[in-house]
């Protein structure tokens, strides 16, 4: 077992168990110091394995390792009581430096337990980069209380999806989650958007009308882009959130909420506060609990699942049928900066896959300004004065060791010097893809 040898080497009592309860055993015995387990396991899962260490053990601090991208598992490793989670493919030196924070404040026995492998599932968010196993932790601690969450971030991040993740990761997922976006309306609109109106409360105003604070009752309200919010319509929401009331437009009578406020925006809301218009009570109130979302460009390494993510979903939704995505059509994604984020890389691959007529999308279906951020791809002409940049190099190095090969990934991994998952992960990463005689191991 590649995970028992390795603790093994760094000085580590290592014992193994092949399931939840052969574990649950060695756990319970007291002579560990830290736990490390797969989410997915043979019979009993990972996590029942971790309520049972947290009954039965609590200060015995457990690592879970969950699928790359498995949002859900992670969420609930948190919730759980893990002390941190290293997602696969998995990084050595991440495991080392968790197990470390694990084992800081443990009896100092340097005994480990490790268990096998598992499937991974998909995800909604998607991401197995450093600074989206952040996320993914905050998603996971926020959503035990109903404290007022701020999702900060870039235009395109994903702020409305974090947003909705928390919810559904809360106790009160099956109450509803309503979104409004307080730039899309005018002043007036907005107030009775989210407080609703009395009949009579202005012209046109035939019939009361419920807001939506009214309708999510004790769900979740999301307000994205919390920064162009007036001043009085600041002072309204500062209201509700010290008070838990507001009153409807042109009513006389205060009404009580129990809703749940998340809140996003792109702004830097403490320079607001600096330059006087946004309020600091009402930032202070809504900076309870803070989530920073990172832009794409600080995650690249995730480029390759969004690809692959968001095509299955355009594949699904167009009844398009792309199934490859060319060498250098990644490269240029990868070289990219995206100022638009994520949803920039899929509006930029629906419209390639709108373009493809084949299975594969190709440099030729990317605008301009993205196909020419790396060379061009072989037999084409390139600019004979560009030099090309480093991971150009080691992706143009490893497909000629895939190549020469013939795909055999052990032997190439030889070659190279890198393990295999870092092998996996550039492949990903790079778009490469086997001949169609398959791959060998």
């Amino acid at each position: 077992m590649t995970l028992q040898s390795h603790f093994r080497q760094r000085g580590f009592r290592v014992s193994v168990a092949n399931s939840a309860e052969e574990a649950a055993g060695i756990a319970f015995s007291g002579h560990l110091d830290a736990v490390v387990s797969d989410i997915r396991l043979p019979g009993r899962s990972g996590l029942e394995l971790l309520g049972d260490v947290k009954q039965r053990r609590p200060a015995l601090p457990m690592i879970m390792i969950t699928a790359f991208h498995d949002l859900e598992m992670t969420v609930a490793a948190m919730q759980a009581g893990a002390a941190d989670y290293v997602p696969k493919p998995i990084d050595i030196g991440e495991l080392d430096a968790a197990l470390a924070r694990a084992l800081a404040g443990g009896s100092g026995d340097d005994e480990a337990l490790v268990l096998g492998p598992a499937d991974r599932s998909p995800s909604q968010i998607v991401g197995q980069s450093r600074a989206m196993k952040e996320v993914f932790k905050s998603i996971g601690l926020v959503a035990q209380s109903r404290v007022t969450v701020l999702i900060l971030g870039e235009s395109g991040t994903g702020k409305e999806l974090v947003a909705r993740a928390i919810h559904q990761a809360s106790a009160e997922r099956e109450l509803p989650f309503v979104a409004v976006n307080c730039a899309a309306l005018v002043e007036n609109l907005l107030e009775s958007e989210l407080f609703g109106h009395e009949r009579g409360a202005f012209t046109g105003a035939i019939h009361a009308h419920k807001g939506k604070v009214e309708q999510v009752g004790e769900g979740t309200l999301f307000l994205d882009e919390i920064a162009e919010l007036s001043p009085a319509m600041q002072g309204k929401l500062l209201r509700i959130l010290e008070e838990r009331e507001y009153t409807p437009v042109g009513g006389n009578r205060a009404k009580t909420s129990g809703a749940r406020f998340i809140t996003a925006t792109n702004a830097d809301l403490a320079a607001r506060v600096r330059a006087g218009s946004f309020r600091e009570d009402l930032f202070y109130r809504l900076n309870v609990a803070a989530l920073e979302l990172p832009p794409l460009r600080e995650r690249r390494s995730d480029i390759g699942l969004l690809v692959d993510a968001l095509l299955r979903k355009i594949n699904r939704d167009l009844r398009k049928n792309i199934r490859r995505v060319s060498g250098d059509t990644m490269a240029c994604l990868h070289a990219f900066d995206w100022p638009g984020n994520v949803r920039q890389l899929e509006n930029v691959l629906m419209k390639a896959a709108v373009m493809e007529r084949g299975d594969t999308l190709t440099v030729r279906q990317l605008p301009p300004e993205i196909a020419c951020a790396v060379r061009v791809g072989p037999g084409e002409p390139a600019d004979p004065e560009r030099v090309p940049t480093l991971r150009e190099l080691e992706r143009d190095h490893i497909r000629r060791i895939l190549e020469r090969t013939g795909w055999h990934k052990g032997e190439t991994c030889e070659i190279l010097g890198i393990s295999r998952p870092r092998l996996e992960r550039r492949i990903r990463e790079f778009g490469f893809h086997p001949p169609e005689s398959g791959a060998a191991g």
